[in-house]
């Protein structure tokens, strides 16, 4: 199974490490690119935004994204660094640099060709603490251009490669295309065959799309409407977390738990149940979710997120990117006992929920005005469940056999965000919470609720709960 979790969580082995970053000459090449019409993505710029207002963290308050594989043959580093640079010249998101103020966020689009990443050799390393701790520190964040790093851990038989790049340039379906293209780029190096292109699919054309849709939407608009009656009928407000998590700090550290689920019969056979009841493996995980928040917190009615890709252009599959958007799932819980009765009405509101997927709600939250009662303000955070069929992306097959890695850096949190992750042999949950005593505890008891729920189904077949005759809407 691919390890998931914190950086700290990466355990490396011993090595000698060089480490490819930004030339100076680069740098000033890149910074020398006017501004550029094409505004940030509506995800970028609220990320962007909020990590201006917390600049003064004293952390690192961005997401830094880490993908590490091995490679089981020695070191080729001159094939090495013709990948690593390819890479970075295939996709136009890592030509993009941001200037944020308090004025809001514009975009500079440099060329593809002034980029070069140069490699820095630091000697061998023992402890993974000190490691770890340089991947990080040698990663700028996204008020940089190059909020991006890429290194070999050299142990002469063979070596891990990483991959640290800012979230503001990935989402999960980058990270799998990067360890995919990274390993494909770097054979081929070897090979003396390699020919690098430029990505057909366009970050940059699709931001330019994205705005100029989300430009001709009106608070009349359907979707947008959409939106507001579904926020509204839960009071206004996105959802939070079903049980307590504490006394948060301005600032409360994240902690992550991660679990195995089902082993691959026990996914096939809850795949197959979801399926005689009408729904998919993920309408079945946001059955279980609304039934878990029901027995744990008397919620009659589910409203969750998730988040979808919004990939929409052939090419787009192919390229590097923060192509995603949050889309609700509100269904409701009352007037049914019984899994098999709700799989199919979870499967029907995630599907509807996907009709909202090219309409940011922060793009609502521009348009909304006071007398609509929407109560959301700006840096809102949400809990949110992920699911990914990684059986799906490019290298699904080979991932796990060269020791494949996904971990994201120590920032903080407020709310509680869910992954499901289906591989080949194993389906595994991954939680991200705020550090506290109290959201630890609440976490453990969700988990194991929805963790009995899917068990139960893949099992028996189904699972039965008992209707209250009260209980709250959201």
């Amino acid at each position: 199974m691919v390890s998931f979790g914190l950086i700290g969580d990466w355990k490396p082995q011993p090595g000698l490490v060089t480490t490819w970053t930004a030339t100076p000459e680069s740098r000033a090449r890149v910074h020398a690119a006017p501004p550029h019409p094409t505004p940030a993505s509506h995800i970028q710029e609220e990320y962007l935004k909020s990590a201006y207002r917390n600049r003064d963290s004293g952390f690192r308050f961005s997401r830094l994204c880490l993908v590490t594989f091995d490679i089981f043959e020695p070191l080729d580093p001159a094939a090495m660094d013709s990948a690593i640079n390819g890479f970075v010249r295939r996709h136009d998101t890592f030509s993009t640099w941001f200037v944020t103020d308090d004025t809001g966020v514009v975009r500079h689009q440099a060329s593809a060709d002034d980029i070069e990443l140069a490699p820095t050799e630091h000697g061998r390393f023992d402890d993974e603490e000190a490691l770890r701790v340089h991947v990080q520190n040698t990663t700028p964040g996204p008020t940089s251009w190059d909020c991006f790093s890429f290194g070999v851990i050299d142990r002469g038989d063979g070596f891990t490669v990483y991959a640290a790049v800012d979230h503001l340039d990935t989402d999960g379906i980058s990270q799998a295309l990067t360890f995919f293209e990274l390993r494909s780029l770097y054979t081929d190096a070897v090979a003396g065959t390699l020919d690098v292109q430029p990505c057909l699919g366009s970050y940059l054309e699709y931001c330019a799309r994205e705005r100029t849709a989300s430009g001709e939407l009106t608070l009349d608009s359907p979707e947008v409407r959409q939106w507001v009656e579904l926020v509204k009928a839960n009071g206004g407000d996105l959802p939070s977390f079903a049980l307590p998590l504490g006394e948060l700090e301005k600032y409360t550290r994240s902690e992550v738990a991660t679990q195995p689920l089902f082993d691959r019969a026990e996914g096939e056979a809850f795949d197959e149940a979801c399926a005689r009841f009408g729904a998919k493996f993920i309408g079945g995980l946001f059955a279980a979710a609304a039934i878990t928040e029901y027995e744990l917190a008397g919620h009659l009615t589910y409203l969750g997120l998730t988040p979808k890709s919004t990939r929409s252009m052939p090419a787009e599959f192919g390229a590097i990117g923060w192509f995603s958007s949050l889309v609700p799932v509100q269904f409701p819980v009352s007037g049914t006992q019984t899994f098999s009765h709700l799989a199919g009405v979870a499967q029907r509101a995630f599907d509807a929920g996907k009709a909202l997927s090219d309409v940011s709600y922060h793009r609502v939250l521009e348009l909304v005005t006071p007398d609509t009662g929407i109560r959301t303000r700006p840096g809102w955070s949400a809990p949110m469940i992920s699911y990914v069929d990684v059986r799906t992306l490019p290298g699904a097959d080979i991932v796990s056999s060269v020791n494949g890695g996904l971990f994201g850096n120590q920032g903080s949190s407020d709310e509680v965000y869910m992954w499901i992750n289906r591989f080949q042999n194993e389906t595994g949950t991954t939680f991200m919470y705020p550090g506290t005593d109290i959201a630890r505890d609440s976490v453990a008891r969700y988990n194991a609720k929805i963790s009995e729920i899917l068990k139960s189904v893949a099992t028996t077949g189904d699972y039965s709960f008992a209707q209250s005759m009260t209980g709250k809407t959201a």
